[in-house]
């Protein structure tokens, strides 16, 4: 993968739009769980969003450590990192409730009543989860990258 395109590093190029379609995708995947008219307009779209966010969760983090040799170490910098490397496993859970809470509505079959209510539970748990790490992440990123600039002129 190149380090840069045309000059800027790919990295904040990326984790913008990891910036934008993960929320996205945490927010169809909770509408869908919870709004069954929301369910039934949305169809694939939560899980697909879901899934594109996946993949750029490992394109962020690899241009992000490509990006970390060219920069100078800092704790900042190390809890960034640290912060970024928890991502991962929430965008699967969060792939893995989208797809469950899909099929459910496809496929509605003599399945027990608790079933739908535990992955909206597990579907919550996985949003929070996956929201709260996006923004401690974009938080110590900024914190990393605007560290010793004067930003209040």
């Amino acid at each position: 993968m190149p380090n840069d395109f045309r000059g800027l590093p790919l990295h904040p190029l990326i984790v913008h739009a990891t910036v934008v379609i993960v929320p996205l995708a945490a927010l169809t995947v909770l509408l869908a769980a919870l709004w069954p008219r929301f369910r039934g307009w949305a169809g694939p779209l939560p899980a697909g969003l879901s899934l594109v966010g996946l993949i750029l969760v490992p394109l962020s983090t690899s241009t992000g450590e490509t990006l970390e040799r060219h920069v100078p170490h800092s704790a900042l910098l190390e809890r960034h990192t640290h912060l970024a490397d928890g991502l991962l496993p929430w965008m699967i859970g969060l792939l893995a409730v989208a797809v469950v809470g899909y099929a459910l509505h496809r496929r509605p079959t003599s399945i027990s009543r608790a079933v739908p209510i535990v992955v909206a539970v597990l579907t919550v748990v996985a949003v929070v989860g996956t929201t709260v790490q996006v923004v401690r992440i974009g938080e110590s990123g900024a914190k990393a990258a605007w560290a010793g600039t004067d930003m209040t002129r």
